[in-house]
């Protein structure tokens, strides 16, 4: 990270990245249950019945380092810089941020950019 310059705008693809690496994990799952019963064997013609699965696709390794990085960055700004900056990686439109901040639209995006300025600057400064 030393040789390279930090834009805001690379800080907030950083950000989007990590959301989306998030939603990719498994779901967080109780201990201590499971299932003790075997698998169902079905036949081939069951098979082709079946309604089509969702395709999971995992995170790479590659991506979860990122998400930790990402997740160290925000200890270095607010709790209301950090909240507007996740709204933001999940692409919550400006008028719901706007309206949950109390400020209008302009406003909450030069919040959002200073706040992705001093990530970047402190980054730069490592």
């Amino acid at each position: 990270m030393a040789d390279r310059t930090w834009t805001a705008d690379d800080v907030a693809d950083h950000f989007e990245e990590a959301f989306r690496t998030l939603r990719k994990l498994p779901p967080v799952k109780v201990q201590g249950y499971f299932n003790a019963w075997p698998q169902i064997v079905r036949s081939e013609k069951e098979i082709l019945a079946m309604e089509p699965q969702p395709m999971r696709v995992w995170p790479s390794t590659a991506a979860i380092t990122r998400l930790e990085q990402t997740f160290d960055w925000v200890l270095w700004i607010g709790e209301d810089e950090r909240r507007l900056i996740w709204w933001r990686a999940a692409r919550r439109p400006w008028k719901e941020i706007s309206g949950e901040l109390g400020v209008d639209r302009t406003t909450a995006w030069r919040r959002w950019q200073v706040s992705l300025a001093k990530i970047a600057d402190r980054l730069n400064h490592q």
